[in-house]
């Protein structure tokens, strides 16, 4: 029976860790004894054999043995002492920029010292040159004998060393060694099942290798043992908040539907099997008492709008009021003129607040909202301002989800929750998630997806040419808009100010207008007014404009059936979600619609290969995956996951495959042995609770 944990036992238990050096060591994550075990080596230095001087190779790092020539402070730009050292088969110099007066009456001529250290150069003369090493002075009856095998080099930070860093290391070991514990938060049933060392010997294994280990490191039981605790631990971290949620209470929307089925007869089209199998999703949940944690992916065009009206209307039927949160006030208008149009008829008040409401308007509307009247609230951020208080908020739907961070939708979620009573959420996004991320970055939401376009929908093609080719695709536009096409015409200038995005914009407004005098060219960009931006927007709706030039703020925009050709300028300076949702803005209509990629050579490998997969595929859950493979998860997660997702030995493209058992062994855990969440979650996730609720 183990009597004490290195888990429970602060940092500053080990000899040598004061307060400064507890405080070097939080910074890198590491404040009970176990932590500093799981601060794991970044490769190792193999001090086994000892080099001869004249063997010693350029660029590598290598242990050798020699006796000081010659010592002395030289002054060539800066202070430096030089140190000569020779075995006998060759010379080596030692330079030293920071050294003590100790050090240099220890380099006395006919000194031995063991040294290890990177052989920068070769000077004129054939006498390598090694910068800092470590050294040991020795006589000569310890030359060769060796004690060190393989060294771990550890990542450190300002005022830590390597040489103190292994000595905690080694202590820790020590304390295991004498019958302290470290918390083995793996069931043995599922290391016997997976093939898993213990903690202990994971451990061992990494910090003392037997042999030099292989580059691919996640091959190496030791360390998947750890890569599987650690997905295990992000799992069932989200596995308990959805649990959490679920021992809240939420109002269960009993309805008949009747206002649901009048909306979808209105229609005059039938939706898509994969529209009504997510509605029946979403119904089923709204009918039970606790709150609905739902995401709703579906690829743009794919009628996710329709499907969150289905659910608004359950709840107004049952007498809540539902809040809608875009992410721009463009989007938000667009949802609050769509569901005017579709519920007029239904008797649901449906009213929209953002940042250009003041005075009066404002006043009326957050009124309306406050006793009840608006059934239905479509805005932006505006929505979670103190002032507005709704009567009965019963759901929340959240439109792309990863432009909100989480203190956002925290603040709607606690704008309906009275008495303990919160209201359901309905999270959309139309950046596909792969699979192999929303298994894990998503595992506190059920998910929904609407996964096949409505009929009429064309695919869209997808040219990729440089920007030499700029006139031939102009010509392009004039005869597209002769055929009564419209035409999209978008900036990129991501890197650089918005005032030079906007300049971009205008520059090309203007080409074109010199090029295509015949024809009505509009202009949109980020320094307008949303007043400005909508205006030009809607005449473009209206076929009053043939071409559209915009920065990308019509990545999410209004919806226009007739536009059926995109030109994305500079489109290798976008990422593959980006892209994809631009290209989105075309194909809605019955029209063949094209898409053409300009860039400007020469390209790199990773953009090539983004604009490779955007001409080979529409499809957005492959594009998403490639995504993944070359920006990281991070990047796709948006802001949602800022708590989360940070891993210290996981990798989501490199560990997929893991996934899979993963979510079946958090299951496992939560029904056999739940006690062991706790500690695996702190082990690996500090501070996530405040996540919870979200």
């Amino acid at each position: 029976m183990v009597d004490s944990y290195l888990d429970d036992l602060p940092i500053t238990y080990l000899k040598g860790v004061g307060e400064k050096v507890a405080e070097k060591l939080s910074r890198l994550g590491i404040v009970s004894v176990a932590d500093i075990l799981f601060h794991l080596p970044f490769r190792y230095e193999d001090r086994s054999k000892v080099v001869a001087i004249g063997s010693l190779k350029t660029g590598e790092s290598s242990l050798f043995e020699g006796q000081v020539e010659l010592a002395e402070v030289v002054f060539r730009g800066r202070r430096s002492l030089l140190v000569r050292l020779s075995d006998g088969t060759g010379f080596v110099t030692l330079r030293f920029f920071h050294f003590s007066n100790s050090q240099k009456q220890a380099m006395q001529r006919g000194q031995w010292l063991r040294c290890f250290g990177d052989i920068k150069s070769y000077s004129k003369q054939g006498i390598a040159d090694v910068v800092h090493p470590e050294y040991q002075l020795i006589n000569e009856a310890q030359r060769g004998v060796i004690q060190e095998g393989l060294l771990a080099v550890y990542p450190v930070t300002d005022g830590l060393h390597q040489a103190s860093f292994r000595k905690l290391i080694r202590q820790a070991f020590l304390l295991l060694q004498q019958g302290m514990g470290i918390r083995d938060c793996l069931p043995q049933s599922m290391l016997s099942q997976r093939g898993l060392p213990t903690l202990v010997d994971s451990l061992q294994q990494l910090h003392y290798p037997d042999t030099m280990p292989s580059l691919d490191a996640s091959q190496r039981p030791a360390f998947k043992r750890l890569i599987f605790e650690e997905l295990l631990a992000h799992h069932l971290s989200l596995s308990r908040l959805k649990k959490g949620v679920r021992c809240d209470v939420a109002p269960s929307f009993k309805s008949t539907g009747e206002s649901r089925q009048r909306f979808l007869t209105s229609l005059g089209f039938e939706l898509t099997n994969a529209q009504n199998r997510v509605i029946q999703e979403i119904l089923s949940d709204l009918a039970r008492s606790h709150p609905m944690q739902r995401l709703l992916q579906g690829d743009v065009g794919s009628g996710k709008t329709v499907v969150a009206a289905c659910a608004a209307l359950a709840a107004t039927e049952a007498g809540y009021q539902v809040a809608m949160m875009a992410p721009t006030e463009l989007l938000a208008e667009q949802h609050f003129k769509n569901f005017q149009l579709w519920l007029k008829d239904l008797g649901v008040q449906v009213d929209w607040l953002v940042g250009q409401h003041k005075g009066k308007t404002y006043e009326s509307i957050t009124a309306d909202i406050a006793e009840g009247r608006s059934n239905i609230v479509i805005g932006t951020q505006a929505l979670f301002q103190k002032k507005v208080i709704f009567a009965n908020l019963g759901l929340v739907i959240i439109d792309e989800q990863h432009r909100f961070g989480v203190h956002q939708r925290l603040a709607l979620r606690d704008k309906g929750a009275k008495t303990g009573v919160y209201p359901h959420q309905l999270v959309m996004t139309a950046t596909p998630i792969p699979r192999t991320l929303a298994m894990l970055g998503y595992a506190d939401l059920d998910l929904s997806i609407i996964n096949e376009l409505p009929p009429g929908r064309t695919p869209v093609t997808t040219a990729v040419l440089p920007v030499s080719k700029r006139e031939q695709i102009i010509e392009r536009i004039e005869k597209g808009v002769e055929d009564g096409r419209q035409v999209y015409w978008v900036c990129t200038l991501v890197e650089e100010s918005e005032a030079l995005q906007c300049q971009a914009a205008e520059v090309a407004a203007d080409l074109l207008r010199e090029c295509l005098p015949r024809l009505k060219i509009g202009l949109v960009h980020g320094r307008m007014t949303a007043q400005e931006k909508q205006t030009v927007m809607m005449q473009f709706k209206q076929q009053a404009l043939q071409v559209l030039v915009a920065t990308t703020v019509i990545e999410v925009g209004v919806d226009v059936p007739n536009a059926s050709l995109m030109v994305i300028e500079n489109a290798e300076r976008l990422g593959l979600a980006q892209l994809h949702q631009l290209r989105g803005r075309v194909g809605r209509g019955q029209r063949e619609s094209h898409c053409v990629l300009m860039y400007k050579a020469p390209l790199s490998k990773n953009a090539s290969e983004r604009l490779s997969i955007m001409r080979e595929t529409t499809d957005g859950f492959k594009i998403a995956e490639k995504d993944m493979q070359l920006r990281g998860p991070g990047e796709i997660l948006g802001q949602r996951q800022a708590g989360f997702m940070r891993f210290k030995v996981a990798d989501l493209v490199r560990d997929a495959e893991l996934l899979d058992q993963v979510a079946l062994s958090a299951e496992e855990v939560l029904r056999i042995q739940p006690e062991l969440v706790e500690p695996l979650v702190h082990r690996w996730i500090a501070n996530s609770v405040e996540y919870a609720q979200v």
